[in-house]
């Protein structure tokens, strides 16, 4: 038998490594460390004062109840009942906080963090689940992950509630999308509570299910009578229904709004998609507390042709992908467009956590990823750009450090705020300086919430302490702002007018029980009229709050008839 020759196997063809498939190796890791880098020294920082000392000091006695965990969801959260919020589970983010923390703001900061280097993990999830390559989905969640225009968000504590919304609706949009694919119950349930969780989070979350189809139908290509997808828009209504239903039962202020006013500020918002456009693509301009008046359009309209540039330049582009990017930054940015102007006029930088997903999705179907190129070239000029934002996030993340460099930006930024300039006069060193303050602001808008109030305090200050009883009663009007009556207290006295002055300490007295000053003058109003039973028990609650009575007083009470 004739013996068989061996097959000589030639070796294949090396690849060259231009053409090997480009991958960034454990991004996770990179992306945390880039977020903790750049981040790290906000754990240093102060409150700002801008909200963040309400739910933190004024908000003592209710995160010190740990059953307030459930209050939360029966109350507003500003004010149990005068308040239109809604948003429990950001106030039990504090409350927890709170536990660990107490007024001590590093806590709160260092958490802050942490919900945002989750966020960003799972936009990457989120990226990857929607099939976009693995270094670009890399690159654009390291463009998140950095941005400028989200420095609020993680500098200032409030700016949790937007990146708690971002863990739970990105949470809802991975497991939506992996329930349509793989049918498994685990993933519809998943779903429900992370959108329940988001509901209960911020009223934004109302429109986390139109993206969730967008993503399916439009991105996906999925049908939209999919039995699976007819499931999910069960659970979506179901657990809308709950929200509303829980919402209804809340002690929340009802505040009816005409359709025509809706529509007048919404028109009046529109301009600002121009601006927030321009935020995101050239970060130049902005403001830690800004207003549509002082947001120059330039930036914008040269980003919106830039946008369109790219599009226009690119062959082979998905349109239907181009156009759910649009939609999703359109869907989860109309709520900042019909907010209502009398609720809140400004238009802060935030708000664009959620909203600028949308614009970062239609980036691959762009000549800036879709291309010849070489991949790791690339990539590396994404890198730049990150480092770019890097130094910009870092210069803006230092106007949050403390109150006086918050305000001071805030009025240089948006000299048209009465708001901002009134709260920074409060902070000026310089009397006379803040006075100047004060008084601009009055000329911008006098009837802006708390500026009568620091008007009337800066006359009394001045000695002025009759003139400024108008404008302290037109805070009450305006706010009924409970410091006025400390300082009525003190015009009623003025006018010699005790029992006047009894009463505004009285209701002071009821909103800040630790005051030692207006709680002492109390009790001398109550000698000086000889009222012995309300002297009695003022002693008695001074006593159980730790307020110290000089020996001189009881003893004059002891000798009341």
């Amino acid at each position: 038998m004739a013996k068989q020759s061996k097959t000589v196997k030639t070796p294949e063809a090396a690849i060259p490594t231009s053409e090997k498939k480009f991958t960034i190796s454990y991004p996770v890791l990179w992306l945390a460390l880039a977020v903790i880098l750049l981040y790290a020294g906000v754990t240093n920082f102060g409150f700002t004062e801008l909200d963040d000392s309400i739910f933190i000091r004024d908000f003592q006695q209710y995160n010190e109840n740990i059953s307030n965990l459930a209050t939360s969801f029966h109350r507003g959260v500003f004010d149990a009942a005068n308040d239109t919020y809604y948003r429990p589970l950001f106030l039990d983010s504090m409350l927890l906080n709170y536990q660990l923390s107490e007024q001590s703001p590093i806590g709160y900061h260092v958490v802050n963090l942490l919900f945002h280097l989750l966020s960003v993990t799972l936009l990457y999830q989120l990226f990857r689940r929607l099939s976009i390559k693995q270094w670009q989905a890399f690159a654009l969640t390291l463009l998140f992950a950095v941005h400028p225009v989200l420095a609020q968000a993680v500098a200032w504590i409030p700016g949790r509630n937007d990146t708690m919304l971002a863990i739970f609706l990105l949470s809802f949009w991975i497991t939506a999308l992996n329930y349509t694919e793989t049918g498994k119950i685990k993933w519809l349930a998943l779903s429900i509570l992370a959108l329940l969780l988001a509901f209960f989070t911020k009223e934004t979350a109302v429109f986390g299910a139109p993206v969730a189809f967008v993503l399916l139908v439009m991105w996906q290509r999925k049908n939209w009578l999919d039995k699976k997808l007819l499931i999910q828009y069960g659970s979506w209504i179901t657990v809308f229904l709950i929200w509303l239903g829980v919402r209804s039962a809340a002690t929340l202020k009802s505040s009816p709004l005409a359709v025509s006013q809706i529509a007048h500020d919404f028109f009046g918002r529109l301009p600002l998609i121009v601006q927030y456009i321009g935020k995101i693509f050239l970060p130049f301009n902005l403001s830690v507390f800004p207003v549509i008046e002082d947001t120059v359009y330039y930036y914008g309209i040269a980003a919106i042709v830039l946008l369109a540039l790219i599009i226009f330049l690119t062959k082979n582009k998905d349109a239907r992908k181009i156009a759910a990017g649009l939609t999703v930054f359109a869907l989860m940015l109309l709520p900042v467009l019909i907010v209502p102007k009398s609720l809140n006029e400004q238009t802060f930088e935030h708000r664009l956590y959620l909203p600028v997903i949308g614009i970062l999705m239609i980036i691959p179907q762009t000549i800036l990823m879709k291309n010849n190129w070489n991949e790791k070239k690339v990539f590396y000029g994404f890198l730049a750009v990150a480092v770019v934002f890097c130094a910009l996030n870092y210069r803006q993340q230092q106007f949050f450090s403390d109150p006086l460099t918050f305000w001071k930006e805030a009025q240089r930024s948006s000299p048209h705020s009465a708001y901002a300039t009134m709260m920074y006069g409060a902070r000026m060193e310089d009397p006379a300086e803040g006075a100047k303050m004060f008084r601009k602001a009055y000329t911008l808008n006098p009837k802006e919430k708390y500026l009568n109030y620091y008007y009337g305090v800066m006359l009394q200050k001045e000695d002025s302490v009759l003139q400024s009883e108008p404008y302290l009663l037109a805070e009450k009007k305006i706010s009924n702002y409970y410091e006025c009556d400390f300082y009525l207290a003190r015009v009623a006295m003025e006018k010699k007018d005790m029992p006047g002055a009894i009463s505004y300490l009285e209701h002071y007295i009821v909103r800040d029980p630790n005051n030692p000053q207006a709680n002492n003058n109390l009790l001398l109003l109550y000698l000086d009229t000889r009222q012995k039973a309300k002297a009695d028990a003022q002693v008695k609650h001074m006593t159980e709050m730790g307020m110290a009575v000089p020996a001189e007083i009881t003893t004059r009470i002891g000798q009341m008839n």
